[in-house]
């Protein structure tokens, strides 16, 4: 996959992830597909297929009212890229311990991808 192809598709995925579209999400992934979330070092989320990370991607969806990540910088090569996230997200939920719903989150981060078979058979998540 060259450079142009990588970019349109995590430019696919990342317009599908901000408009909750979970099938536009899966149109581009393997369905090998090997995912992990990272936060603060420690992993809290992991999958490993596409019926896997759907079932994650209904459950974070239905966490927020409003969200959209941003690629600050992206990075390729013939293998992977390396994107550098800006997120925003305002909560639909209260989160059991944890901030109210109506809370408007800001993080920045780094999102891995890696390819297969012309779709993204990779992500790493990290904040």
């Amino acid at each position: 996959m060259d450079a142009a192809q990588a970019r349109a598709l995590i430019e696919r995925y990342i317009a599908a992830y901000n408009a909750f579209d979970i099938d536009g999400m899966l149109a581009t992934l393997a369905p090998q597909l090997r995912f992990e979330n990272w936060s603060g070092g420690q992993l809290t989320a992991e999958a490993d297929g596409i019926e896997a990370f759907r079932v994650l991607a209904e459950q974070g969806a239905q966490l927020f009212a409003q969200r959209e990540q941003r690629v600050l910088d992206l990075r390729l090569d013939s293998a992977r890229a390396e994107a550098d996230i800006g997120y925003r997200g305002r909560l639909a939920l209260d989160l059991p311990g944890g901030p109210p719903a109506g809370t408007v989150l800001e993080l920045q981060g780094t999102s891995e991808f890696g390819f297969a078979d012309g779709r993204i058979a990779r992500i790493v998540d990290r904040s």
